[in-house]
This record gives C-alpha cells, structure tokens and sequence, in this order.
C-alpha cells in the first residue's frame, strides 16, 4: 500500500472543498429558479392574498411587472338600493344603488347580480350587469379606490308585472 506525501493531502482536500462549494451553489440557484418559477406560475394566487400582496407589489416595481388587479368583492359594501316602478314608462323599473369599496386596495368595478322575485319569493327575473352596463356611457375610472362611495342608476324592463321584491349582489 502506497502513501501519498503529506503535501498532496491538502490539493486532494482543497478540490473536493471546491467541488463541494460549487455543488452547493448549483444547488441555491436551482431553488432559487424553482422558487422564482412557481411564483410566476402562482402569482395572481399570490397577489389575492392580503398577506402577500404587498410583498407582490414591491417584487414587481422592483421586476417592472404588473399584479392582475385587487378584487374582492366582498368588500364592496352596499349603502342603499331601490328598484321603482316608473309611472311616467309603464314597465320599466328604475334600479338605484349606493356602494362603497371596503378594500385595503383600489379594485376593478364589480358585476352586479340583480334578481327580483314576485310577492311569493318566486323569481321573477335576474341579471348580471357588468360595470359598463350600470354605469352609462360617461367617463369612469377604472378603479374603486378604497373608501371610495359612487351612486348608479339605470333602467330596466319589468320582466312581470308582480315584482315586489329584489336582491342585489356583487360579483
């Protein structure tokens, strides 16, 4: 049996030092992708969630990316509603409301869900409106700020002539 002198010991120990090393980087930068790809992949996940999203939101000023907007539309408080007949337009009714966003940040305009239902809370009728319906041709902003109350208002056609009751929701 052969033994190597003392003074190759320490090269034969310094390269698996090395080696080592470099293993151990190679290792951080793929979980370092792995990380970096599943939170591509998860993002708008991860930007829903109060906790995280702003950790998200100083990842993508920092990255120069976009978060899919805030939306939580439990949040948008109803204030008032009403849906009246129009005397002067016989079957139309005239749908009114009053919300506020509730949410730490601005989010999208909601879907209003709208149903009516007859004097034996049968349904009579129900929509969906989108914010361009209920809102009208003039100039919005795309957001709700939070805190931020609007009033809308527009008209429908009386899908039956009993519709005593109304229910909105938000979407």
């Amino acid at each position: 049996m052969t033994h190597a002198p003392s003074f190759a010991h320490g090269r034969a120990h310094a390269g698996a030092s090395a080696r080592r090393r470099g293993e151990w980087l190679a290792l951080t930068a793929l979980v370092v992708a792995l990380v970096a790809q599943v939170g591509w992949l998860e993002r708008e996940q991860m930007a829903a969630s109060p906790q995280l999203r702003p950790l998200m939101t100083s990842l993508c000023n920092a990255l120069h990316c976009t978060l899919p907007p805030w939306r939580e539309p439990a949040a948008i408080t109803m204030l008032a509603r009403d849906v009246i007949a129009q005397p002067e337009h016989p079957g139309v009714l005239r749908v009114q409301a009053s919300f506020r966003n509730d949410a730490r940040w601005p989010q999208p305009w909601p879907a209003l869900a709208l149903s009516l239902s007859d004097i034996n809370s049968r349904p009579i009728g129900a929509r969906r409106f989108q914010p361009a319906e209920y809102l009208g041709k003039g100039s919005h902003p795309a957001r709700l700020e939070p805190g931020q109350a609007v009033t809308i208002g527009f008209d429908i056609v009386e899908p039956a002539p009993n519709v005593v009751a109304f229910d909105f929701r938000f979407e």
